[in-house]
Formats: structure tokens, C-alpha cells, sequence
């Protein structure tokens, strides 16, 4: 026995030897040849074709669109085979949307051929490295199988197929977003983007908004038109895309404008902040992060940022400041937080060459004083439609009445129309007015209620214009006291002069003699 074992022992390190020696001469190991060979070998003996899709592809490791739509299409089509489901809140969270869970397997039937949809998902433990695009901590993918005999079908129709399926079904189940930028784009890959968002619930819509019927059909046509014009613009070489901006005094609706369009179109919205962007480079990232059938925003761009090109002279204070800032000991100077968002910047953003990256994108310009802003910056093409927010009319208080007070007509309608022809009231104070503040009141006593303002309104502009013509009547008239006063001035100058001139004369006649 004991020779046995060391005769073993010596054949095993004769095998150790010569197999030190055969990976030495041969890097490519029997085993991996063996491998190969019995892969092929499978592959001629089992008739069936897989097809995996990842749900993150690329170096920035993006959501798959794929992955997504094949997600949207089996929880459609095959949720009611599968045994292991999960469940989602759907479009109006009213009833939840089932999908097929993680390792789960059902069967979808297409063109008299079957094929088997499964789902995988495995963990995966990454070193702990600072990285822009780290990788998911776990990895899903669908897998597809049929056999080899449909595979001309596959190519051709199944996948075409479900992709648009899937994408039809993610755009009537997806739940719109509200999305903001984080400050200083603090975003590591795909876990928490550049953007953040919210469900978005905006309860305007161009029924409710205070607005002339007529105008708001011409913004619903235009709108719409946009939204079918796809095959248009591709046609006349220009990038999906189209500026609205929305110009007029406060109150006059310019927000809610902006979620009417929201909810007539189905589109999510990109509510961007300029000031806290750092600089061109981050604005573009933003853009490009943004996704198709959105709405981006910048909300009172005339006071997001200096963006009229020009230079500012430094004052006295902001020279102090700098001195200040010269005189702190060395490793204490503060940082300087303030946007370096360009103007040339925000125009390529608007329709620049980046501006092509992506289709089906409204962008949306809101301010308070037009006259502020750049001519550069909202002439056609880069805004292309410009609408004015105005003062409320009488069609627009219609609107409101019937929102606020459930009334079509009634005996006061008369006198407030004759008052909004004399005075200039906004929306939001006529809404403020016809709004109930008790059970007690009625329609009657809003409507009292919004009278009794336009006429302090229309007071409060009498006694401004006859303050104003007070003030005129007295400037001109210390004006004319002023000018009156000047010329006798001169009179006296020139009449001094004279006598200076006939003393002198007097004086070297004086003289002669």
C-alpha cells in the first residue's frame, strides 16, 4: 500500500510537470479549446436561437430604450401567464400596472410561431472607485428564445413588432414628471442624473384657462401641428423643436399657460434653473439629458441672468469687495459660485448645433419686461411664437365665472364688462374675487365683490392722473417762473454791460479832450 500511494503520488508530479510545461508552449489552455468545441457541438445539436437585452448599454450606461419597451410590451401582452408579477401605480393611479417579476418565464404566440420571454437579474459587487458611470449594483436583462426555423421572422416582423407595441403601451401607462436640475449637476451616472423630478399634476388646461377663446384655439392648432410634424421639419432639414415665449405683466397667466400646453400634449416638463448652472458645458449636459415629448422651461429669464452681452462697470462697492478678496490670507479666498452661462451659451442651447440632439422639444420662455431681453434671443427661430399674457377681458372673465361660480350669465355681467373697457385688472385679482370664502356667499356677492375692486382700481387711476397733472401743471409753471427769472437775469447781465461799455466810452472821451 505504501508504494502504491507513492507511486501515485510521483505520477501526479509527473503530471503537474508536464502540464506546467504545456501551458508554457500552448497559452491558449485544452480546456478553452474543449469549451469551443463543445459549444459548437451544442449549438448543431440544439435548434433554438437566444437574444438577450441588457437594461444598461453603453460607456455612460444609459437605460436601454429596448429593455424599456420590451419591459412595457410583456407586462401588456404576457402578465396574465406569468405566475410572478409586479405591481406599479399606472397613468392615473387609479389601478396598478402588472409586469412579469425578476426569473420569471411566460410564452407570447406571433405569426403561428411561439417564443419564450424570461428575466435575470444577478447582483454584482464592484470595487468601491470614484467614478462618473459606475456600474449597477445589480444587472437585469430579458432573454428571448425560438427555435432556428424562425428566425427569418424574427428579424423581419416579431421584433419590429414589439418594440412599437412596447412603446405605445410605456406612452399611455407612463405618469408625467416635473423635473428640476440639481445644483451644480452633482450626478454619478444613473443613479441620480443630472435631473430630479416629481409627478407632475398640474390641474390647468386650456379650458380653464382665463384666456380669448379665439387666441387659445390658434395656440391649440399650433400645438398641435408641432406634435404631427415629425415627418415635416426632417423634411425642411430643421431639428424638432420649437420656442414659445410668453411675455406680459404679473398674474396674467403665464404659468398656468405653461401647464395647459403640458396637459394638451402629454408631454413631461424640465423646469430649468439658469442660476444654478455653472457654465455652458453643464447646460449642454442638461439639454442632452433631456428626453422627447418634454417641455423645457426658464421662468423669468430676463431675471435669471445677465444675458443682454454687455459689460457692467464695477461700482465703488463691488470695488471694496475685490480689495476685500485681494487682502484674505493665502487658502481662504471664497470660490466664485455665480453662473458663467454665456449668452452665445443659451442661443446654441435654444438652436445651436446641440439643439439637433433629440426631437419633439418645446422650449419655453416666460418674462415679466420683453424690453429687457436680447433682440438675439427671442427672434423667430430661436422663440418662434410669441404670445402675450394680457390684462383679464371680458371673454376671459367669462371663463373664469363659469370655473369659480358655475355661471354662464347674469344680471352684473353688464357692468363689469363697461368696467374692464376703463380699467386694467389681471386674472389672478379677478380669480381672487370670484373665489368662494365661505358657504354663505353666492355668486351675486362675488360678483359685488369683483365691482367694488375694479372700482377702487379705476379711482386709484383717476387720482394717480390728477395727481399727474397736478405735478405738470407745477413743473410747468416753475418752469416758466424758472425761465422767467433766468431771462430777467440776463436782462440785468446785459444791461449791466451796456452801462459798463457807455462809462468806458465816457471815459476815453475824457481822455481825447
Amino acid at each position: 500500500m505504501r508504494e502504491e500511494w507513492a507511486s501515485l503520488g510521483s505520477a501526479l508530479a509527473s503530471f503537474m510537470f508536464l502540464w506546467a510545461v504545456i501551458r508554457q508552449f500552448f497559452p491558449v489552455g485544452p480546456e478553452t479549446v474543449l469549451i469551443k468545441y463543445i459549444h459548437k457541438l451544442t449549438s448543431f445539436i440544439y435548434p433554438y436561437v437566444r437574444i438577450q437585452i441588457p437594461e444598461y448599454t453603453g460607456q455612460g450606461m444609459k437605460r436601454s430604450e429596448a429593455f424599456t419597451a420590451i419591459e412595457a410590451y410583456l407586462s401588456d401582452s404576457c402578465s396574465q401567464r406569468a405566475n410572478k408579477l409586479k405591481a406599479d401605480l399606472g397613468k392615473d393611479s387609479s389601478k396598478l400596472i402588472l409586469s412579469m417579476d425578476d426569473h420569471e418565464e411566460v410564452t407570447d404566440e406571433f405569426g403561428g410561431a411561439k417564443f419564450w420571454w424570461s428575466s435575470s437579474s444577478r447582483s454584482t459587487r464592484q470595487p468601491q472607485v470614484l467614478s462618473w458611470y459606475p456600474a449597477p449594483d445589480e444587472k437585469r436583462s430579458y432573454k428571448l428564445v425560438f427555435h432556428k426555423r424562425k428566425r427569418q421572422l424574427v428579424l423581419d416582423s416579431y421584433l419590429s413588432h414589439v418594440l412599437k407595441e412596447g412603446r405605445e403601451v410605456a406612452v399611455r401607462n407612463r405618469r408625467r414628471k416635473l423635473y428640476c436640475n440639481n445644483p451644480g449637476g452633482s450626478g454619478y451616472g444613473y443613479r441620480s442624473g443630472v435631473w430630479s423630478h416629481v409627478l407632475f399634476e398640474h390641474p390647468s388646461t386650456f379650458d380653464t384657462l382665463a384666456m380669448d377663446p379665439g387666441k387659445k384655439l390658434e395656440i391649440k392648432k399650433d400645438l398641435d401641428a408641432f406634435r404631427k410634424g415629425k415627418d415635416y421639419y426632417a423634411k425642411i432639414g430643421k431639428a424638432w423643436k420649437r420656442g414659445y415665449l410668453l411675455y406680459g405683466p404679473p398674474g396674467t397667466g403665464k404659468s398656468s399657460m405653461i401647464g395647459a400646453m403640458a396637459n394638451f400634449l402629454d408631454y413631461d416638463v424640465y423646469d430649468l434653473e439658469l442660476t444654478t448652472v455653472k457654465n455652458n458645458v453643464e447646460l449642454r449636459k442638461l439639454f442632452i439629458e433631456t428626453t422627447g415629448k418634454s417641455i423645457i422651461v426658464i421662468e423669468d429669464i430676463d431675471c435669471s441672468l445677465d444675458l443682454t452681452g454687455k459689460r457692467k462697470q464695477k461700482g465703488k462697492k463691488e470695488e471694496g469687495a475685490s480689495e476685500e478678496k485681494k487682502n484674505l490670507p493665502p487658502g481662504q479666498e471664497e470660490k466664485d459660485e455665480s453662473s458663467k452661462v454665456t449668452l452665445s451659451g443659451l442661443l446654441n442651447f435654444i438652436d445651436g448645433i446641440w439643439s439637433a440632439c433629440g426631437g419633439e422639444r418645446l422650449i419655453v420662455f416666460t418674462t415679466n419686461h420683453i424690453e429687457k431681453l436680447d433682440p438675439a434671443l427671442i427672434r423667430r427661430g430661436r422663440m418662434d411664437k410669441h404670445i402675450e399674457m394680457s390684462y383679464c377681458g371680458f371673454e376671459a372673465f367669462k371663463v373664469l365665472a363659469r370655473n369659480y361660480l358655475d355661471v354662464d350669465s347674469h344680471p352684473l355681467f353688464d357692468t363689469i364688462r363697461d368696467l374692464m373697457e376703463e380699467v386694467k385688472i389681471t386674472p389672478a385679482d379677478v380669480a381672487e374675487k370670484l373665489m368662494r370664502k365661505s358657504g354663505d356667499e353666492d355668486a351675486g356677492s362675488c360678483l359685488e365683490n369683483l365691482i367694488q375692486a375694479m372700482n377702487k382700481v379705476r379711482e386709484e387711476e383717476a387720482s394717480k392722473q390728477a395727481h399727474a397733472s397736478t405735478e405738470e401743471i407745477v413743473k410747468g409753471e416753475e418752469e416758466k417762473s424758472g425761465a422767467e427769472e433766468e431771462e430777467a437775469s440776463k436782462q440785468a447781465v446785459r444791461s449791466g454791460e451796456e452801462m459798463d461799455g457807455e462809462e468806458k466810452r465816457g471815459s476815453r472821451a475824457d481822455g481825447v479832450l
